[in-house]
């Protein structure tokens, strides 16, 4: 595969790609705060029902004298006593008015907005018997990330990584903005759905579109940069939420800045790995010498020429024509088997990180602060991934990362209830190992599959991610049956998604495929002696621009 020599011939990691790369990734910084945003637009604040307009706070003189309480002797927040109690309730909860007749809150809810003076919970009232409206939201957020991961990493294929960006940058920002200002909660719902379809498809392109612009040694630095950038966004979340609590001016907030993205992202350069792959050799060639213009080898670019690249790509232009349908990730024997491994590794990734993170206010501490500290819990995370990823490969980061989250978790779950410091010292043991298996699947998928379907299969991989993350809610209802319920089952699905892990083929250091026939080519076991001849060739390469990027 001589492609990745063209790009060594253009500048290697020029001035282009840093700009580039940079300018692509500083986005994923406010996507992080739309995946978890509603631990926040979305926070339930303590609440009780309002007293009736003809009740007297003289005649029961406390207020709590109009709330029943249950049996563990707590005030109920749903309920209100149809006659006030005259005294102190027994112990056991019950109450001394003699009948504790009780009816729903009729007249509405009193909200403490202390800590959170708006959130589309107090202006909705998703409390009480509308409380299921709450994770619906959030529910409905991630099918738009469904959606958008099966929709535009389609279309990424069929038309380019730069023009799925700009659409995606104009769709968050519209859908957002309009979400801020929403008139009531279907309206809500509606744009937190378009929001998440244009998120996921920022999400698979910006990766896609810098790993394929860069030489091998560097795809590794490229996605652990990506992933840093996602934890730099947990931080700013939590200092921004802090700042602006009012939940409209927050998701404002969060939104506009897209426009920015979006004027800035004309000036991305299409892929030239895509083009090539698509048979537009012209536009290679224009792509190509653009970039050595950029990276300051003029020289090198007028080398370049449309006899140049048919003889270099040659393999590429004759089995390369066209390109794949989604259908060949089930047709194809070497495709089908990465599809059906790499599903369980994005699905068990999901699954178990949106089971952890969000349920902020189930940690009984400061939900800012445990936001702080499940934002600084990747950074030696993603270094300790990024040192296995570069030095042991991909494969045994996958493994070693779900493997460790899942004990971490299934140990949460036998850890008893009163050792909140213990228990959330796993969880965010856990919380970084995901976080680093995140990073990991992305790098590894985009090197799984060839060019000509590896949109399509980081869309479908993000689509299962976005299914375990819709189902992640479903599994906490089990908590109803014995509360250690949830825990298990979001730890032993990426213990048994680390094994398949084993299935898995090593990229650290290998060529990008290109096409289908390569898949076909390593199943078969016939490798071609010109990759393993530039693979030996790179490895002294390796070391020394390791060196240099960090």
């Amino acid at each position: 595969m001589a492609f990745n020599d063209l790009l060594q011939q253009v500048g290697g990691v020029g001035r282009f790609q840093q700009i580039q790369v940079t300018l692509v990734v500083l986005p994923l910084l406010l996507m992080a705060s739309h995946n978890t945003l509603q631990n926040f637009t979305a926070a339930i604040p303590p609440h009780h029902c309002r007293l009736p307009a003809n009740a007297s706070l003289s005649r029961g003189g406390e207020l709590e004298a109009w709330l029943p309480r249950d049996g563990q002797g707590q005030l109920e927040s749903c309920l209100l006593l149809t006659v006030p109690r005259q005294g102190p309730p027994f112990p056991n909860g019950t109450e001394t008015n003699g009948t504790g007749a009780t009816e729903p809150c009729t007249n509405g809810w009193i909200y403490d907005n202390s800590t959170f003076p708006s959130t589309i919970v107090t202006e909705w009232d998703l409390v009480c018997s509308n409380r299921a409206l709450r994770q619906l939201a959030q529910s409905l957020y991630m099918v738009g990330v469904l959606l958008g991961a099966m929709v535009f990493g389609y279309l990424a294929d069929r038309l380019g990584r730069r023009k799925l960006l700009i659409l995606n940058y104009l769709q968050t920002a519209v859908s957002g903005t309009c979400a801020a200002f929403a008139p009531n909660f279907p309206v809500y719902c509606a744009f937190r759905l378009l929001s998440g379809m244009s998120l996921a498809g920022i999400a698979l392109n910006c990766m896609t579109l810098n790993v394929e612009w860069m030489p091998i040694h560097t795809r590794a630095c490229v996605g652990t940069l990506t992933g840093y950038v996602y934890s730099l966004g947990q931080f700013l979340l939590a200092g921004v939420a802090l700042a602006v609590p009012h939940w409209r001016r927050l998701q404002l907030l969060v939104s506009v800045p897209f426009f920015a993205f979006f004027i800035y992202s004309w000036f991305f350069i299409e892929s030239a790995r895509w083009y090539s792959s698509s048979g537009r050799l012209d536009l290679t060639l224009r792509a190509l010498q653009r970039v050595a213009w950029i990276n300051g080898k003029r020289e090198e670019g007028t080398k370049l020429s449309m006899e140049v690249l048919r003889a270099s790509l040659q393999k590429e232009l004759t089995m390369g024509k066209g390109q794949a349908s989604a259908l060949e990730l089930l047709r194809c024997p070497a495709l089908r088997h990465l599809f059906l491994c790499l599903s369980m590794l994005w699905f068990a990734t999901s699954f178990a990180y949106y089971g952890l993170v969000m349920d902020l206010q189930g940690f009984g501490v400061n939900i800012y602060l445990i936001q702080v500290i499940f934002g600084a819990v990747d950074l030696p995370a993603k270094l300790v991934g990024f040192l296995v990823i570069n030095s042991l490969g991909r494969r045994p980061a996958q493994m070693a990362s779900l493997l460790l989250a899942g004990v971490c978790i299934l140990v949460n779950g036998v850890v008893p209830q009163d050792q909140s410091i213990v228990r959330t010292s796993l969880a965010v043991l856990g919380k970084g190992c995901l976080a680093a298996s995140f990073n990991c699947i992305f790098l590894y998928t985009g090197e799984l599959y060839p060019t000509v379907i590896r949109q399509t299969g980081m869309g479908m991989g993000s689509t299962m991610a976005r299914v375990g993350s819709i189902v992640s809610p479903l599994v906490s209802m089990t908590a109803e049956l014995y509360p250690s319920v949830p825990l298990f089952i979001y730890g032993a699905v990426p213990v048994a998604a680390s094994a398949i892990t084993a299935l898995l083929p090593e990229t650290l250091g290998q060529p990008l495929p290109d096409t289908v026939q390569d898949m076909e080519s390593r199943r078969r076991g016939k490798p071609r002696r010109q990759e393993q001849e530039q693979q030996k060739q790179m490895v002294p390469l390796q070391a020394s621009a390791q060196e240099n990027l960090l």
